[in-house]
């Protein structure tokens, strides 16, 4: 498996890094397998609470605001098809979403509108 795409796959690879199998993660963290299993193979969503996402990043050990705790939260907000709450909270970032779409999108920009949203990253 390459790059994780999903939540599910982000998720596997975290409990594998660790070397724990499924059994092995559900016991140690009293957690269903089936779920756990649904969760990781993109049957299951990924949990919308706030405190599941934290409470399963603990189980992971994902350090709080390291890259891997980004990653596995913006995956779990990309795969429930929802912005980040982080940037939801940012009236300046919100401001140029339309921009960042339009870009992933392939759609030309001006070279203006890029340098701005260039400089907007940076400033993140």
């Amino acid at each position: 498996m390459g790059a994780p795409v999903t939540f599910g796959q982000f998720f596997k690879k975290m409990r594998e890094k660790r070397g724990l199998s499924l059994r092995q993660f559900c016991i140690k963290n009293n957690v269903d397998p089936g779920n756990i299993s649904k969760l990781e193979r993109g049957l299951l969503p990924p949990p919308q609470s706030r405190e599941k996402l934290e409470q399963y990043a603990s189980y992971l050990r994902i350090r709080k605001g390291g890259p891997e705790w980004y990653e596995f939260f913006d995956l779990a907000a990309a795969d429930s098809g929802k912005i980040p709450a982080d940037i939801l909270s940012d009236e300046n970032l919100m401001k140029r979403l339309p921009l960042v779409f339009r870009t992933i999108r392939g759609q030309k920009i001006s070279k203006e509108k890029l340098e701005e949203l260039v400089e907007v990253i940076r400033k993140a």
